[in-house]
C-alpha cells in the first residue's frame, strides 16, 4: 500500500485512480508519465539555490511544451536535462524524468526546507536531484566547440547522444512528420543564441569521444542520429553519411560503448554498410502503427518509402543486426492526435498493441517514446492524450514484451522500477526483474 496525497486536485485523483485500477504497474511508472505528460515547472528559488547540475542540452528537439522564445530565462538556459526523484509520501524508488518544460504544470519544483523537492498541486511529492556536470563537460575540443554541444549525455550520463545532423530533408509541412520540431528546434536555438552546429564534423565527434573515454566512466552506450536524408548529404546516402560516425568511433574504441543507430528505415544494402561501420542496435523509426495516420503523421515518410515498404524493411533488417537489437521507437500518443487521431483510448491502444505483436512476435522489440505536443511542430498547441492512455500503454507493452519472452533491450540501461535510466517514457520502468 501507498500513501495517499491529501490535495483534491484533478491531476492527484487521476493519478490514485490509475494507481489502484493498475496495481500491478510501479507507481513510479504512473506518475513518470504523467509528468512527461504534463510536463514540468520550476520555481526561480529552484533554480537559483540548485548548482553544479547538468542543464538542458536541447541534443535533437525541445521536448518543451512552449516555444523557447516564450520561456522564462531561468527556465530556457537553467531547466535541468532530467529529475530524478524519490521518497515522499509514495515511497518512490529513483525514477529518472527528462524534463518537458510547462509553466502551467500541476508538478512544479521548489524548495522545500530548502532542498528541492516536487510538488504536484500544491503538495509535496518526491524529494528531486539534478543530474549531475559530466566530468569531460569541462573540457573544450581543439576547434573551440563546447563538448555538451557536440556530445551531450542524457538517461543520467548512461547515453552520449550523437546528434550528427541537425537538421532533416523532409522539409515543410507536405513531408515532415507532424509531431517533430527538429528542424523549427534548430532555428530556435540558432535564434536564441546557442552554439547549434548544423553538420557535425567526424574529427569533433572523435575528439570528443576520447574525452569521454578518458574522463568518465558512467557512459555505457552512443546514439549517432539526425535528420532524414532523402537524397543525399555531402554526397553521400543515409546509410553512408551515418556510418561513418560509427567507423571512426570502432575503429579507435571498439567495445568501449553500445553503438546505437537511429536513422530511417533503409535498404538492406545500406543497413550492411551501419552494421559493418560497427553499429549493434539498430532503430528505424516507425512512429505509428495504424496504416492511416502514418500517411498523415509522416508525410515524408509515406511518399518517399511508403508504410508497407517501411515495416518490410525493419524485419529485413532483422537479418542482418538480429532481431532483438533492432528497436524502432514510435511516438506514443500521437495515434490520438487531433483532427484525424482516435477519439477513444482502447481503439488506440488496440490499434498500437496490433504493431506490437506483430512486431515482438518476429522478435523485434519496438519501444516508445512519450509525445509531447511541441508548439512549433506541425501538431502545435493541443493537448495530449490523458494519462489513462499511457498507462493502458505501459500495460500492453509489457503484456507483449512477456508474452513473446523477449530479453531486455540492449543499450538502454538497467530495467526496472528503482533501476531504469531511460527518461523519456516508462517502458524499461515496467519490466519485471524477477
Amino acid at each position: 500500500m501507498v500513501a495517499e496525497l491529501t490535495a483534491d486536485g484533478a491531476t492527484t485523483r487521476e493519478l490514485e485512480r490509475m494507481m489502484a485500477e493498475f496495481p500491478d504497474l510501479p507507481v513510479e511508472a504512473v506518475i513518470k508519465q504523467d509528468i512527461l505528460r504534463q510536463g514540468l515547472a520550476f520555481s526561480p528559488d529552484a533554480l537559483r539555490v540548485a548548482s553544479g547540475y547538468k542543464p538542458k542540452d536541447y541534443f535533437i528537439f525541445t521536448f518543451d511544451l512552449v516555444p523557447v522564445a516564450e520561456m522564462a530565462e531561468h527556465a530556457q538556459f537553467r531547466a535541468p536535462e532530467e529529475i530524478r526523484m524519490t521518497g515522499g509520501p509514495y515511497d518512490l524508488r529513483r525514477t529518472v524524468v527528462s524534463t518537458r518544460v510547462a509553466p502551467d504544470s500541476p508538478y512544479i519544483v521548489e524548495l522545500r526546507d530548502g532542498k528541492l523537492a516536487l510538488n504536484c498541486e500544491g503538495v509535496y511529492l518526491a524529494d528531486l536531484e539534478f543530474p549531475p556536470i559530466p566530468a569531460y563537460y569541462e573540457h573544450t575540443l581543439s576547434s573551440g566547440k563546447k563538448i555538451s554541444q557536440i556530445a551531450p549525455a542524457i538517461e543520467w550520463g548512461y547515453l552520449v547522444y550523437l546528434t550528427v545532423y541537425r537538421l532533416c530533408q523532409y522539409w515543410g509541412r507536405d513531408e515532415e512528420c507532424r509531431f517533430c520540431d527538429l528542424n523549427e528546434n534548430f532555428r530556435q536555438q540558432r535564434a536564441a543564441g546557442r552554439e547549434y552546429t548544423a553538420v557535425k564534423e567526424i574529427e569533433d565527434i572523435v575528439e570528443a569521444m576520447t574525452l569521454i573515454n578518458q574522463y568518465d566512466t558512467v557512459t555505457k552506450a552512443y546514439t549517432v542520429t539526425g535528420g532524414s536524408i532523402t537524397k543525399k548529404l555531402d554526397g553521400m546516402r543515409e546509410g553512408e553519411f551515418y556510418a561513418r560516425f560509427a567507423e571512426a568511433i570502432e575503429s579507435r574504441f571498439a567495445g568501449r560503448w553500445i553503438p546505437k543507430a537511429v536513422v530511417q528505415a533503409l535498404p538492406v544494402d545500406e543497413v550492411q554498410m551501419l552494421f559493418d561501420a560497427g553499429y549493434r542496435v539498430y532503430h528505424p523509426n516507425y512512429e505509428v502503427w495504424d496504416k492511416d495516420l502514418f500517411a498523415w503523421i509522416c508525410p515524408g515518410k509515406d511518399r518517399y518509402v511508403g508504410r508497407d515498404e517501411w515495416m518490410k524493411r525493419i524485419l529485413d533488417s532483422a537479418e542482418i543486426f538480429g532481431p532483438t537489437n533492432v528497436i524502432p521507437n514510435f511516438v506514443g500518443g500521437v495515434e490520438m492526435a487531433e483532427p484525424h487521431g482516435f477519439t477513444d483510448v482502447d481503439q488506440a491502444i488496440a490499434s498500437t498493441t496490433e504493431g506490437l505483436d506483430f512486431f515482438m512476435s518476429h522478435g523485434v522489440m519496438p519501444r516508445f517514446t512519450t509525445w509531447c505536443p511541441e508548439p512549433t511542430s506541425n501538431l502545435g498547441r493541443q493537448k495530449g492524450p490523458s494519462l489513462e492512455y499511457f498507462v493502458k500503454l505501459l500495460r500492453a507493452w509489457r503484456d507483449t514484451f512477456e508474452k513473446y519472452s523477449l530479453p531486455v533491450p540492449p543499450g538502454y540501461g538497467r530495467p526496472g522500477a528503482g533501476n531504469a535510466e531511460f527518461s523519456v517514457s516508462a517502458f524499461m520502468d515496467v519490466i519485471r526483474t524477477h
